[in-house]
């Protein structure tokens, strides 16, 4: 019994002096936690930037509050509220047709076309949905027919106007009077032979090409000759990958493409969608990625095809006063602060990934969104002329959101600013 007890007492004392002993020790890794500041990422694996980490933290900060704010706090995501492409526009349903346009400032909206001889009815007359500044139309399925061509004639306090709807899908410009006209277009689907790619990045050898000069010809090219002609070429000089230079809809050759007027229309001067699409598909079944340049940072001032002045309101997609026009590009800068505008932005992103298998993109002019300078007479010689106060907020954002938005959508993705 004596030799049981001091055995235990020695366990007793034993215990104890371990538990000071773990005290001790926890107390100094607490203390070690205390010391050791936490960075965010970008901050941690450069630690040049830590002078601007507050900057850093804000952009990081505006951007998640933006997040919330769009998926009303998680609720959606931020793919669901990027789906205005689905909503707005002409959509054909099993019953009907179904048009709707994002115009605030307008007062009356009509559908005018080949269907109705280019003249305002009651028939072809939108209504504002109550509350908002949308408007719907919709029309039985034969009110109109693949192929017919139509624009929008609205109306605003003081004015009125032929207009392209801004999420129009095709856009033709007409060979002899030159002008440009949306069109129904109803095609039997394209079926999609490579319906699952993954761009190879180990590494990505991208080659750059302009679909219409990308050929030995004197002439504008199409999506079917260069896939005959250019794609075969590219495959066997073992690149990977390739960028095609920018093809939304523009009314002016050259410019290249980068004057945009219709923001979810591939360019009707090289061929159909579903040719691009077959383009595309090609390209992927013969382990070509395809990255497409996309152009949010400027939109061409055209009030008639474009979205200078889509409903009396030239600042509906722009930003107003001194900022409206790019000083140097003859061009409309896009006004990333406002919902619409994003909503619109981003819907087109996904626009183009979904519905033609795009594997990312090159955001063309990015330099021009992120300073208020638009990166004209600045030499950008040090970090501290990226945390200057010249820089928009706004566009950062966008730029950051664009970027989650894309690889929610395909995780693969590939994007690269310019």
């Amino acid at each position: 019994m004596a030799t049981e007890k001091k055995t235990s007492a020695k366990k007793t004392t034993a215990t104890r002096t371990t538990g000071k002993k773990a005290t001790a020790k926890s107390s100094v890794k607490k203390t070690t936690k205390a010391a050791a500041p936490k960075h965010i990422g970008i901050v941690k694996n450069d630690p040049y930037l830590a002078d601007y980490e507050p900057a850093i933290v804000g952009r990081h900060e505006h951007a998640l509050w933006k997040i919330n704010q769009l998926t009303h706090n998680g609720k959606i995501t931020l793919s669901d509220f990027a789906n205005g492409y689905e909503y707005f526009g002409l959509h054909k349903t099993d019953k009907c047709w179904v048009f709707r346009e994002w115009a605030p400032n307008a007062t009356d909206i009509y559908l005018i076309g080949d269907f109705n001889d280019w003249k305002e009815t009651p028939k072809y007359r939108a209504k504002r949905i109550k509350g908002t500044g949308n408007w719907e139309l919709k029309l039985p399925i034969k009110a109109m027919k693949h192929g017919d061509l139509f624009k929008m004639k609205v109306h605003w306090d003081g004015g009125e106007g032929e207009r392209i709807p801004a999420w129009a899908t095709r856009v033709v410009q007409d060979e002899q009077t030159k002008i440009f006209s949306a069109q129904v277009w109803n095609p039997v689907p394209y079926k999609w032979k490579k319906k699952t790619f993954r761009p190879n990045t180990s590494p990505l050898l991208i080659y750059e090409c302009h679909i219409g000069m990308g050929q030995d010809a004197e002439k504008v090219g199409t999506y079917t000759e260069f896939k005959e002609n250019v794609l075969p070429r590219i495959i066997a000089d073992g690149y990977n990958c390739i960028q095609v230079m920018a093809i939304q809809e523009h009314p002016y050759y050259g410019s290249f493409g980068y004057h945009v007027s219709s923001f979810f229309a591939p360019s009707s001067r090289f061929g159909t969608p579903e040719e691009l699409k077959d383009l595309i598909d090609t390209a992927h079944q013969n382990g070509i990625a395809v990255i497409m340049d996309i152009v949010h940072s400027h939109a061409v001032k055209n009030e008639v095809e474009g979205l200078g002045n889509l409903a009396g309101d030239p600042n509906q997609y722009f930003y107003p006063g001194d900022r409206h026009e790019h000083p140097a590009w003859d061009s409309l800068c896009f006004d990333y602060g406002k919902d619409g505008v994003i909503h619109f932005l981003l819907s087109n992103c996904k626009y183009w990934l979904n519905e033609f298998h795009f594997d990312g993109f090159r955001f063309d002019g990015v330099t021009s969104m992120l300073y208020y300078s638009h990166g004209l007479g600045e030499a950008f010689t040090n970090y501290s002329d990226y945390f200057n106060g010249h820089e928009d907020d706004n566009a950062i954002c966008y730029l950051t959101l664009a970027n989650c938005l894309i690889h929610e959508v395909d995780k693969h993705a590939i994007t690269i600013a310019e």
